[in-house]
């Protein structure tokens, strides 16, 4: 698969090979499935807690006599049938994270990146140089490459921070380095742009 390298005004200043074993695979939805799970089961911080009966701080004194009152029995004001008493079964910290194999992990994120180019909604800019943070050419740079009103994911090379920065307040825009690309940020973009020279990390990343 061809696909056209583009200059930050949107013109074309080349072709760029996507390679089949990576774009234009028989997707596997069940797998996509299986790592969107996983990524979004990571993203929960599983700091819920609430108190029991035994962590309810609370006289331990019985609170009326055992017979005769004409109700049921009660032994302690912590008991959960009480207002402020403690909850039965309650949440507790815990780790929601799902074990995945690599296989089924790469699996995905070719399937959706699969998605992706079969609906032309890939792209690859030629390196851009961001010398300074500055949101404004990054809003420029949406403009010239007619993505304003798109979610848009830029897929970079390595770490920029500059770039990362630039773009940190456009809502609809995301910038991650090729080593984190997940099946996640690829299917919730609209459109997804290959920094020049993070297509070829993606495909010595993925093809092993």
């Amino acid at each position: 698969m061809e696909i056209s390298i583009l200059d930050k005004t949107g013109k074309e200043k080349g072709k760029q090979v996507l390679s089949d074993t990576v774009f234009a695979i028989e997707p596997n939805d069940h797998a996509i499935y299986l790592d969107v799970k996983r990524y979004l089961a990571a993203q929960r911080q599983g700091t819920h807690k609430s108190k029991e009966k035994a962590e309810i701080t609370g006289s331990t004194r019985k609170i009326k006599k055992q017979k005769g009152t004409g109700t049921a029995r009660a032994g302690s004001i912590k008991s959960p049938l009480f207002k402020g008493g403690g909850r039965v079964f309650g949440p507790r910290p815990r780790n929601y994270e799902i074990k995945l194999n690599q296989k089924v992990k790469t699996l995905a994120r070719k399937s959706a990146l699969t998605y992706k180019a079969q609906e032309n909604n890939i792209s690859v800019l030629e390196n851009v140089d961001f010398s300074t943070p500055k949101t404004k050419d990054f809003v420029n740079l949406l403009s010239g490459l007619s993505f304003a009103d798109s979610k848009v994911l830029f897929v970079l090379p390595e770490d920029n921070k500059n770039f990362y920065l630039s773009a940190r307040n456009i809502q609809k825009a995301k910038v991650t380095p090729v080593s984190l690309l997940n099946t996640y940020d690829v299917l919730n973009a609209n459109k997804i742009v290959f920094v020049q020279g993070s297509v070829e990390k993606l495909e010595e990343l993925l093809v092993k």
